[in-house]
């Protein structure tokens, strides 16, 4: 590649202004092409010429014809600007293919989105979309993703986080757990099997605040949500889950929801990188706070 030494390189403004006036045949025809003034053109090149120290154009009144240092100089920039626009379109038709890579949690992805994936594809059949679910909070950087879908306070160093929902969280069991029951008081809630996830130390927080405590229940511990989840919709024991992901659950009766507590500070985020957000991650965004 070559090394290019931007301190001898004259004013890009210039050097266009130079480019549309030897490609147009004159000033005028360059101003309407650059949507700028007649004058703002002959200034440019004119500039260009002194800084050069060669006449590239000859004026003849209202004539105005290349010299030849002016012929091979719009000959040369057209062509370096041709190349410029091309590697440009290239770049944008590569990212317009380019899937949009997303990072979300794997009980959120399992759960929410992909019972609701096609309508996503029905609204933007040109957006493709390749999920990476990870129970970790990656990198977005390093793992290629261009956002993430996170839970949490929206507090997360190196990322912009973009709020979609609350938190509400819900107390959940089988039919067969709860006999017929749709309510229970905190006696027979401490007195049932209960389900949790590891790693999830706020959700004894959340037991608390209905009064319930933790060190009083029994609980079947399961390494990750989505084995939380299965166990619970065997009937397992109780669980403390995201509204969002048992809705389906909720709707269908395969689940019954208790009770459900909510917490102003967290909910689920989208997050980006630094730097610009492309039209498919906001489209996707869009079409998230949509369907929460």
């Amino acid at each position: 590649m070559t090394e290019i030494d931007w301190h001898r390189m004259p004013a890009l403004a210039a050097l266009r202004a130079f480019e549309a006036t030897a490609r147009c045949g004159g000033f005028s025809a360059a101003a309407r092409q650059l949507n700028v003034t007649h004058a703002a053109v002959a200034q440019q090149v004119r500039a260009l010429e002194d800084e050069l120290g060669v006449q590239l154009v000859w004026r003849d009144g209202r004539a105005l014809r290349m010299t030849p240092e002016g012929e091979k100089l719009g000959l040369a920039l057209n062509v370096g600007f041709a190349a410029l626009q091309e590697g440009l379109a290239a770049l944008s038709a590569e990212a317009g293919q380019k899937p949009l890579t997303v990072t979300l949690p794997p009980a959120f992805a399992a759960e929410w989105l992909m019972p609701r994936l096609a309508r996503f594809w029905k609204r933007h059949p040109d957006i493709s979309l390749s999920l990476l679910p990870d129970h970790r909070v990656l990198d977005l950087q390093n793992s290629g993703a261009a956002m993430g879908i996170r839970f949490g306070d929206g507090h997360w160093p190196g990322v912009r986080a973009e709020f979609l929902t609350p938190a509400l969280q819900v107390v959940v069991g089988a039919p067969e757990l709860l006999g017929g029951r749709r309510t229970l008081t905190l006696a027979e809630m401490t007195a049932l099997p209960w389900v949790r996830e590891r790693d999830w130390p706020e959700q004894m927080d959340w037991l608390k605040s209905i009064g319930l405590r933790p060190d009083a229940l029994r609980f079947t511990e399961f390494p990750n949500e989505e084995l939380a989840l299965s166990a619970v919709r065997e009937g397992l024991g109780l669980h403390l889950e995201s509204a969002a992901l048992v809705e389906e659950d909720i709707a269908s009766g395969r689940l019954v929801q208790i009770c459900e507590l909510s917490h102003e500070s967290l909910g689920y985020y989208a997050v980006f990188p630094p730097g610009p957000v492309s039209a498919a991650a906001q489209a996707f965004v869009a079409w998230l706070k949509a369907e929460l």
